[in-house]
């Protein structure tokens, strides 16, 4: 299934924020967005329709089984692009930006590639 990328962006942030904190809410989403409370509200309401998060009547929120699995590929892809970037000679933060875009657009068969090349030259190194 295609999802938009926004939405993967919301997936990949919860992840995140959830390896740093308890709990996830979505003044947290929005603080570390820069968005506005309602308009993560608004997103919040579409990823709990497709069934791509949960939230507990204290509003903490947390990733299903499907929303895991978008929101770790994108972290994986994130990671893997940026080093890469970074290894290429590209500044940490241009690389961060950079990899923020491409995650959503590369194919799995390039970013297969991809990987296979880094983790040959990690072994060489």
């Amino acid at each position: 299934m295609k999802i938009q990328e926004s939405a993967e962006n919301y997936l990949e942030t919860i992840l995140i924020l959830s390896e740093k904190n308890a709990h996830v809410r979505s003044i947290d989403i929005a603080t570390e967005l820069h968005f506005t409370k309602p308009s993560v509200s608004v997103a919040m309401k579409k990823l709990r329709e497709n069934d791509f998060i949960r939230m507990d009547s204290d509003g903490f929120i947390t990733l299903t089984e499907s929303g895991m699995e978008i929101a770790s590929r994108m972290y994986e892809r994130h990671r893997l692009l940026s080093d890469w970037l970074v290894y290429l000679g590209v500044s940490r933060e241009t690389a961060v930006e950079d990899a923020c875009r491409i995650e959503h657009v590369i194919s799995q068969e390039s970013f297969e590639k991809i990987r296979a090349h880094v983790t040959e030259m990690k072994e060489l190194l």
